[in-house]
């Protein structure tokens, strides 16, 4: 059953606004129906019971599965900001990294392409996890 593209990248934007597991998205390979829960409550979706069954779902993936994380801020701090890229590895290095890179990227006027740059990233990864794992998506 196909999913729509767009629902995958909420659910995948879900998964990785919150701490590691602290929020979780579970595609139902046979409906194409997302699940969303939180550690931290909410109005969520109860998982199903049967949840576990890795025929039926799928746990979407957050970024740092798909190697979009600290990486990803690297690959673009070489290819867009070099002058910068001992400073980022520095930053990296601590807690609170993406705030600092970002504040980064402010002062260098690259906070627009950093966001262009990653969505990109995002899609494309995502697009291929749907594919490794023959989930067919609609536009």
């Amino acid at each position: 059953m196909p999913v729509r593209f767009s629902e995958l990248l909420d659910a995948f934007t879900f998964v990785g606004a919150g701490a590691m597991h602290e929020h979780e998205a579970f595609l139902c390979k046979q409906s194409g129906q997302i699940y969303w829960h939180s550690e931290s409550g909410g109005e969520f979706d109860e998982l199903p019971e049967d949840i576990d069954d890795a025929g039926k779902y799928i746990r979407i993936p957050d970024k740092r599965e798909l190697g979009l994380g600290k990486a990803l801020a690297l690959e673009f701090t070489e290819q867009r900001l070099l002058r910068e890229f001992d400073e980022v590895q520095r930053i990296f290095r601590k807690k609170g990294a993406y705030a600092r890179f970002k504040h980064l990227l402010e002062r260098a006027g690259a906070l627009k392409q950093w966001y262009e740059f990653e969505a990109s990233a995002q899609e494309k990864a995502l697009r291929e996890w749907c594919k490794e794992n023959s989930i067919e998506v609609s536009d």
